[in-house]
């Protein structure tokens, strides 16, 4: 398979970019119908794993990034190892998860749920960039609402929301 123009400017798009994008936008940048995008997408995604390279192209809901293929994430993170790579605490985990599955949250409602002062952990997971502000309430106090990123998802390996664990019977998610 040789790519044609167009794929070979989706790439180019892509690599350049490094963050995710919008299909759409990547899509009109090189030139390829929206309605031809995804089907690109996935016939370089195909070509990448059927040649052994270590890259894909991945669909994160509407958006869509050129990144490393899992099986060199270790060599990866060793490279780039520095403070802010270092893995969440257990405390950090389970905050992330509260919000995830719950969101839009207020930093009360996870507290709740966990059952201890969570505001350093919260504070911790805007820093690393998992969760962002998604607006305020309209409650007394108008408390800040957390949501996941598109950051999250990509650490988690997640295409979409729709694809976390479910969560087990006789577990629950929240209060």
């Amino acid at each position: 398979m040789r790519f044609n123009e167009q794929q070979a400017r989706l790439q180019a798009v892509l690599f350049a970019c490094g963050e995710p994008m919008p299909l759409s936008r990547a899509a009109a940048a090189a030139g390829i119908p929206a309605e031809e995008a995804a089907e690109a997408v996935q016939e370089i995604g195909r070509f990448y794993r059927e040649h052994g390279l270590p890259f894909e192209v991945a669909l994160l809901g509407e958006d869509v990034q050129m990144c490393a293929a899992p099986a060199y994430a270790g060599v990866i993170r060793e490279a780039l190892a520095t403070g802010n790579r270092a893995p969440l605490s257990q405390a950090a985990m389970e905050a992330l998860a509260v919000v995830a599955y719950n969101q839009p949250v207020t930093k009360a409602f996870v507290e709740q749920v966990r059952g201890v002062d969570s505001g350093g952990v919260m504070n911790l997971l805007v820093q690393k960039g998992l969760i962002e502000e998604a607006g305020r309430l309209e409650m007394p106090g108008r408390p800040i609402a957390y949501r996941t990123t598109a950051h999250f998802l990509r650490c988690f390996s997640l295409p979409s929301l729709e694809d976390l664990p479910a969560v087990h019977e006789g577990e629950e998610a929240g209060p």
